[in-house]
């Protein structure tokens, strides 16, 4: 072996971006393989690569002993101190080999294809240690080849996936084209790491605000929500603790310049961004913008909203497919309910018709009545609501009575309920038939009509 072995290893490890060690270390290591399967009972058996000759040593590690059983192993008390004048029996040394031709020529065969598995295997994991780093970060690549919708991306020394569930839907690439993406996950593989990419997750649209919008970038703004339908809309939700800063002017940019470039990025997907409010009642109407609220109603045990709007801004409320709404329940966090101010105001004079005051229900007397108003407890609907902790703390009231109560109050407000919708439903079934009536009038003046013009036909003919 040369000084040229080290200069090809040398290069190699340049081209293939490993440490050159690494490289030495899986020459020593091929070379023991090839050894191995000479010397399959040798345990005793290593190499070493010089550094400054660039020659390869096969050493053996022997015992020193009175009388050599196994050549391979042991080696006599004389020979070792014609070696080392200090040996003694029992000492171990390292004793090296000579390497013949026979064997110089297969170990060089099976280093090689040993080292070039270790250096495929020290490319992967370098690839895999860069990137699983990388993992939430933006990347930047070239459409290499499309496998069942999957898109094959480039991303120089690497190769990386972008699935279709984690494609942007309409969205149509071929070969060569540029495309961006957010670095979802890495995971190792038998033929390498696998690169998994993504252009639909909420992750990916923050990415690229960091990257348009330097307040976000510098924390002086914070994306507090998302809520996505990737290609059609999202609604973006930004807050900044500093006063002086517009959070949603400063995303938006001068004439629109910051989100437009996102849009584009994004296939044109639109993007509403509004103000956070840590007020729920604000926070949700702000999200169901461009309509406008006029009441809303809050039930926080079941997080729900009823949301009230004009009349004719209902379907904009709502949005297409309810997509307005939906994006702004999911942004919120909050179940909301739209109608039209008619229907609101339906709703609430029925709820006042229903109400009852609490002394007509069963089993409240005067004092418990007085108890109940005392804590505003005015209706049955309202004792139906509570929780038994609520009503403990009136005097009087312990938790068995809380519990009766509230059974009692809501057994009633079903009953009322359920007298609501047998009437309603007597109500359809009574117009169903006035229509039913209507259409067979109808009929019957048609027949009349074909009888008083058939004389006229048969005179006519």
């Amino acid at each position: 072996m040369t000084y040229d072995i080290l200069e090809g290893l040398a290069l190699i490890a340049r081209e293939k971006n490993i440490d050159l060690d690494v490289v030495i270390g899986n020459v020593e290591e091929s070379l023991l393989a090839a050894a191995k399967k000479r010397y399959p009972d040798l345990e005793n058996l290593s190499f070493k690569l010089s550094r400054q000759s660039g020659e390869i040593t096969m050493i053996a590690v022997k015992t020193v002993v009175e009388e050599v059983t196994d050549k391979m192993t042991e080696i006599l008390l004389e020979d070792a101190r014609a070696l080392d004048k200090t040996a003694e029996l029992g000492d171990e040394m390292e004793i090296f080999l000579e390497v013949d031709e026979e064997f110089g020529r297969n170990a060089i065969g099976t280093a090689k294809q040993v080292l070039i598995q270790k250096v495929r295997e020290s490319e992967r994991d370098k690839i895999y240690d860069e990137f699983i780093t990388r993992v939430g970060q933006l990347a930047s690549g070239s459409v290499q080849q499309i496998d069942k919708g999957n898109l094959i991306i480039s991303l120089g020394k690497a190769e990386a996936i972008l699935p279709i569930k984690e494609q942007i839907p309409r969205e149509k690439y071929r070969q060569g084209d540029r495309i961006r993406a957010y670095i979802l996950d890495v995971q190792k593989m038998t033929n390498g790491p696998q690169i998994i990419l993504s252009r639909v997750s909420n992750e990916f649209l923050k990415r690229l605000f960091e990257l348009e919008v330097p307040e976000i970038f510098e924390r002086v703004i914070e994306i507090r929500a998302i809520a996505r339908e990737p290609g059609e809309r999202t609604k973006l939700a930004v807050y900044s603790a500093d006063e002086r800063i517009d959070p949603v002017g400063a995303c938006v940019g001068i004439k629109g310049v910051r989100v437009q470039s996102i849009v584009r990025e994004l296939n044109n997907e639109r993007i509403d961004i509004i103000p956070y409010s840590g007020s729920p009642e604000l926070f949700v109407t702000r999200a169901l913008a461009p309509a406008k609220v006029i009441e809303i109603d809050i039930f926080e045990d079941e997080e729900a909203m009823t949301v009230a709007v004009e009349d004719d801004k209902l379907s904009l409320a709502i949005g297409k497919a309810g997509q307005n709404a939906r994006l702004a329940s999911k942004l919120t966090g909050w179940k909301i309910n739209i109608m039209s101010e008619t229907e609101y105001n339906v709703l609430k004079k029925r709820e006042a018709e229903d109400m009852v005051q609490i002394g007509d229900m069963e089993g409240v007397g005067s004092k418990l009545k007085e108890k109940l108003v005392l804590y505003d407890y005015n209706t049955v609907q309202q004792v139906a609501k509570a929780e038994i902790e609520d009503l403990v703390k009136i005097d009087g009231i312990g938790a068995a009575k809380a519990e009766t109560l509230i059974e009692r109050a809501r057994n009633f407000v079903e009953e009322i309920a359920t007298k609501r919708r047998e009437t309603e439903l007597a109500q359809q079934e009574a117009e169903n038939a006035e229509d039913v009536l209507e259409d067979e009038v109808v009929d019957d003046s048609d027949e009349e009509i074909m009888e008083e013009e058939s004389p006229e036909e048969k005179t006519g003919e």
